[in-house]
């Protein structure tokens, strides 16, 4: 048979209409063959009631032919769910042909209008709620008997109502005449199959779409339903949606004529609600049936339209021009709508595929065209989030969620670029929706919106600042409820975890210092992943978080190239292999608190802590630039009138200001998005809970607590070095420019700081402590004040008794890193320590401590004698860079002779000076630190400082600076603006002649006379008269200072009455480092040579090597060379008898 034209179907199925002929009661009921539109209808079983009052006719219905191309269709879609819903049921005629204008409909209509209850919104429900599942329930309709009051007539009625037709060519021009519809009706005296009524009625309509006959039903007014009502309908469904007519029929394009087609079903859809409220005071089941019917004839319809059956042309799956999706983003369908459409089509994949995934392709098109400088992406993102969340009652199973991770090359395409970070944001599913930025890197729109005026106020800034953020914060939350929702779906779970662990692997060079941007994902995606991830960990238990997980065969982030915190990576390989070969031992299995907590890890190490790396570069770089351009700029009267030169400086002003406009508005844009408070808490909170878990891991029985065991757990040992790094630079950064959000500090991150602080042993990388300190050394409110509570968290901490001893001994062990900048970093480090000393000193627990400490031997000794090399060396670098400031200075104050320099030799002179006084600058300020620590430590411990082989060297350091400040030479010191520099010679003065006072003993006194160098008389003479005359110091205190200088010369005097000289000792009593004679000569076992005691202590405070080999040498290894000592002793008493 040829395929019939839906103008064919449509005349047989009127003629159907008007030959149904009543049977006689008690004879069978033909069956329908289908529920869908298309469907004709087949016999089936005539059951008569029981009831003697009431009577029931019954159709036969003779098969009418289908058409391929809509029938089959139809019969496809939806045979899954239609098997049981065959039956269909029918309308007597026994209402009078008056009932239509009596008064009950008047009351009736007045009843409806004001019951309207339109909900055009899309709900984040189950598909098929209790209304829903009523709809859509697979069931067999029983006859039901009819009241003599509601028959034909009534039913007819409130079905011209519903559809908004006219059925008898009376009504007046607001509702829709369909002639040959109403012809067929007339002819047919008997009863209808309503069914076949309403799917012819639907279709008629349908066709009449096409033909611009539908202008009437989209009148504000009907006669079928009161105005008010029937208004406020047609604009929600009608006019808000359709375009406006063009003038002519041609001009309608086929996805107008399908968007008026579901604006007019889902009117209908709509207006069942009304009736269906009405019939609620009135038992009449069989037109509760018949609204039902229309309800899933709406529906399936839609469902056909959105096919393209109705079109010329078959719409592609893979369309982005979805007449549904102007619908869900205005939010145009009747509640339970899109439910029902969904749960019509989810049993036929294909059909499902069709409908829906234009509407995705639709959201995801529209979403690359959209940014953060306008409000469009709001209903798409939120859309998409309510899509993915709709579920199935029954099955809990997420349609939209499952289509769209099925659909694998729309999901996660295969990537083949070298750049697949960038190739994953751009191309997957759900990279537009995870890509708003504000980023400047990322878009300028927002840049050029918000923060291109040249006008623009730090008012106008924060406000655009504080819009933007709400804009991001709306964006997340839709972003975590599209994630969290295919997440709680069983059958996209490990769908949606692999897709976020892949977005991590691409982007793993993210966390390297030089990054090719054109390779990786932008910020703005990754940390909006971050911020979705960091809400997924929010419910989280840290006991159901599998601590071997990092090193686990499947783990989603590989960790073979990554740095341990206390191994080599052979060693985490034989540890691995040893753990497998445990007995009783097995890895985990891959569960979502695990695999959510890690990739949240890695997502900080990957996006945050760049973030905050290339902020602190834009920074630098806006000063620096600033800085350069402002040193031409006030040079110009040297260049000036140099035009090679003037052409060349211009030019480089005119750049570095350019560059420095683009940074500052791509600082404003990091400032939105970076320093947000509430982001950087959310981030101190996870940071909270990875610190609890550090923990456990660390000391899983006792807790935190000091000292550790000695040998470190292999579950901490192995794992990532980053882990801390991020912690500590996260923490550093956060104290530096939001020190607010560290109120969210718990007591678990202080006491993990102390506890690490405290045990440097667990780490191979003695630059990680030097981070920890760090973070204790910017807490002090001589630092940062707005971080004094966590100051006085971790100076009252239980564990920070013993933070004093960790602090000298890691002093010491920073003498060498093994990084080849290790002799500057060694100063920045100690520079610390001694700020958190000052802080700690003030404590009577933490003084206490020290005291004890140094009572207790060697470590304190080796302390004093690196605190000793840093005084000495600091203070000798900071005097000669004041010399040269000096001596410059003086040159450029010779105004003639400076004139006289050629420009290029005053440049030079210039630039020399700024480094001068930078390198000044620095040193002065360690050397301040240093020195200050040695004043009040000395007060307290003066014992460790008078120790034999430390008390020269403290004297002759001493009495060196103190001839720099009060000796002849102490004029090249005076420099224009010292403060500039922190340079106070007073100030100075005053701490080393204190130094003096608190160590005065017959010991330190010798030790002074001792000094051949810089001792001498005078020397104390102008000290005692500066601070005299500057009243530096109090009479008193000078008076003591007097009284230890006299002290000092008579030892000297004493010391000179019963000198003899040994300058003529033989080769073998001098020591052959320092070519003095020795007094206690001992054998170095590595090299067996042999030295004086004191020179080689003195040594070993520094390095424990021997000083000829290099080989490890500590005290205990020396041996007294007794023969050798017993010669010199004869051999000096010899020269003093003669």
């Amino acid at each position: 048979m040829s395929e019939l034209s839906l103008e064919e179907v449509r005349k047989r199925r009127l003629a159907k209409l008007s030959s149904q002929q009543p049977l006689p009661a008690g004879s069978e009921l033909q069956e329908s063959a289908s529920s869908d539109p298309t469907t004709s209808a087949t016999k089936s079983e005539a059951q008569e009631s029981s009831d003697g009052d009431h009577c029931t006719l019954f159709t036969t219905q003779q098969t009418a032919p289908k058409n391929p191309d809509v029938e089959m269709v139809s019969e496809h879609c939806f045979a899954t769910s239609d098997t049981e819903n065959k039956q269909n049921f029918e309308l007597s005629e026994a209402e009078p042909a008056g009932a239509t204008s009596s008064p009950q409909d008047d009351s009736y209509d007045k009843s409806m209008a004001s019951q309207l209850d339109v909900d055009s919104g899309i709900e984040t429900m189950e598909v098929d709620d209790v209304e829903t599942l009523e709809v859509h329930k697979l069931r067999k309709h029983k006859v039901s008997k009819i009241s003599a009051g509601l028959g034909k007539d009534h039913a007819l009625l409130i079905l011209a109502r519903v559809f908004h037709i006219d059925l008898t060519g009376n009504s007046d021009k607001d509702a829709a005449f369909l002639p040959e519809l109403s012809a067929a009706l007339a002819e047919n005296s008997g009863d209808l199959v309503i069914k076949d009524l309403i799917n012819q009625t639907v279709m008629e309509i349908l066709i009449a779409l096409e033909d611009a006959c539908i202008a009437a039903l989209l009148k504000p007014e009907s006669r079928c339903s009161p105005p008010a009502a029937e208004a406020c309908i047609v604009k929600t469904f009608c006019d808000e949606v359709m375009p406006a007519a063009s003038g002519t029929e041609e001009a309608t394009s086929s996805e107008s004529r399908e968007t008026r087609q579901i604006s007019y079903l889902a009117a209908c859809y709509d207006r069942v609600a009304l009736e269906e409220k009405t019939l609620a005071k009135v038992s009449v089941p069989l037109l509760s049936e018949m609204l039902r019917e229309i309800r899933v004839q709406c529906v399936r319809h839609t469902a056909l339209v959105l096919q393209g059956c109705f079109s010329e042309k078959t719409p592609s799956a893979f369309s982005s021009n979805s007449p549904l999706l102007p619908f869900l983003l205005n939010m145009q369908l009747p509640r339970g709508f899109l439910q029902d459409l969904i749960y019509a089509t989810y049993q036929n994949k294909d059909l499902f595929r069709t409908v829906f995934l234009p509407v995705l392709l639709g959201i995801q098109g529209k979403m690359r065209q959209y940014s953060l400088d306008g409000d469009q992406f709001l209903q798409h993102l939120s859309l998409l989030a309510e899509l993915c969340d709709l579920q199935c009652s029954l099955s809990k199973e997420r349609p939209i969620s499952n289509l769209i991770v099925s659909e694998k090359t729309l999901f996660v395409p295969d990537l083949i670029s070298t750049g697949h970070g960038r190739e994953l944001q751009k191309l997957s599913f759900l990279g537009p929706f995870l890509d708003l930025s504000v980023y400047a890197e990322d878009t300028t729109k927002v840049v050029e919106k918000f923060f291109s005026s040249k006008t623009l106020t730090q008012e106008d800034t924060q406000l655009a600042s504080q819009s933007l953020r709400h804009r991001l914060w709306f964006a997340r939350v839709e972003q975590f409820k599209i994630v969290h929702a295919m997440l709680v779906n069983s059958d996209t779970r490990e769908a949606m975890l692999d897709y976020l662990a892949l977005a991590l692997k691409v982007n793993h060079k993210k966390s390297a210092l030089q990054v090719d941007e054109n390779t990786v994902s932008g910020d703005g995606f990754l940390q909006n992943i971050l911020c979705v991830l960091q809400m997924l960990c929010v419910k989280v238990k840290l006991d159901k978080v599998d601590p071997y997980f990092p090193n686990h065969p499947k783990a989603d982030i590989d960790m073979k190239q990554e740095t341990r915190l206390k191994c080599s990576s052979q060693e985490v390989v034989d540890w691995i292999k040893k753990l497998e070969s445990t007995e009783g031992f097995q890895w985990q299995g891959l569960k979502f608190p695990t695999r959510c907590y890690f990739l949240t890890l890695h997502c900080h190490h990957l996006s945050l802590l760049p973030l905050c790396r290339r902020y602190r570069r834009q920074l630098r770089a806006i000063r620096e630039l600033n800085q350069m351009a402002g040193e031409i700029e006030n040079e110009e009267h040297l260049w000036r009138n140099l035009p090679q030169i003037a052409a060349r400086n211009r030019e480089l002003l005119e750049r570095w200001k350019s560059h420095s406009r683009r940074l500052e508005k791509s600082k404003v844009c990091s400032d939105t998005a970076l320093m947000d408070p509430d982001f950087l808490r959310r981030c101190v909170q996870f940071y909270n809970s990875l610190v609890t878990f550090l923990i456990r891991i660390v000391s899983p029985s006792q807790g935190p607590a000091v000292p550790l065991p000695t040998e470190v757990p292999m579950a901490w040992a192995v794992l990532p070095e980053y882990y801390i790094d991020d912690l500590a630079d996260f923490l550093l950064f956060c104290l530096q420019y939001q020190p607010v959000v560290l109120d969210e500090v718990t007591p678990d991150l202080v006491s993990m700081l102390v506890l690490l602080v405290c045990n440097s042993n667990y780490f191979s990388n003695p630059y990680l402590v030097a981070k920890l300190v760090e973070i204790m050394f910017v807490v002090n409110p001589s630092v940062q004040p707005k971080a004094e509570k966590l100051h006085e968290m971790i100076v009252t901490h239980p564990l920070s008794d013993s933070l004093a001893p960790a602090l000298m001994k890691f002093y010491i062990d920073v003498e060498s890193t093994g990084a080849q900048s290790e002799f500057y970093d060694k100063f920045s480090i100690r520079y610390h320590i001694s700020v958190i000393f000052k802080g700690l000193w003030q404590n009577p627990v933490h003084m206490q401590a020290t005291v004890n400490e140094s009572n207790s031997g060697k470590q304190f000794v080796r302390f004093v004698n690196m605190l000793m090399n840093d005084t000495t060396f600091l203070l000798d670098e900071s005097l000669d860079s004041l010399k040269k400031i000096n001596e410059i200075q003086s040159a450029m104050e010779n105004k003639e002779e400076w004139r006289k320099l050629a420009w290029d030799v005053q440049r030079n002179q210039e630039r020399a000076l700024a480094t001068e006084e930078r390198q000044c600058r620095s040193y002065l300020t360690l050397a301040r630190e240093t020195v200050d620590l040695m004043l009040y430590l000395t007060k307290y411990t003066k014992h460790g400082f008078l120790r034999p082989e430390l008390a020269d060297r403290l004297a002759a350091m001493l009495n060196f600076n103190l001839q720099q400040l009060c000796g002849s030479k102490c004029k090249n010191l005076k420099v224009n603006n010292p403060l500039k520099y922190g340079w106070d010679p007073k100030e100075l003065l005053d701490q080393l002649t204190d130094i003096y006072l608190h160590l005065d003993s017959d010991v330190f006194l010798q030790a002074i006379a001792n000094d051949e160098r810089s001792y001498r008389k005078e020397l104390f003479d102008d000290a005692i008269t500066r601070m005299t005359k500057a009243v530096i110091k109090t009479q008193s205190k000078i008076a003591q200072f007097q009284d230890l200088a006299e002290k000092v010369e008579k030892i000297l005097v004493q010391k000179m009455k019963r000198e003899v000289d040994y300058s003529d000792a033989p080769d073998e009593f001098r020591d052959p480092l320092m070519d003095t004679l020795m007094i206690d000569p001992v054998v170095l076992p590595p090299s067996g040579k042999i030295m004086d005691r004191p020179i080689i202590l003195r040594h070993l405070l520094n390095s424990s090597t021997d000083p000829f080999n290099r080989q490890p040498l500590t005290e205990d290894m020396l041996q007294p060379a007794i023969d050798l000592k017993l010669k010199i002793s004869r051999w000096m008493q010899e020269k003093q008898t003669s």
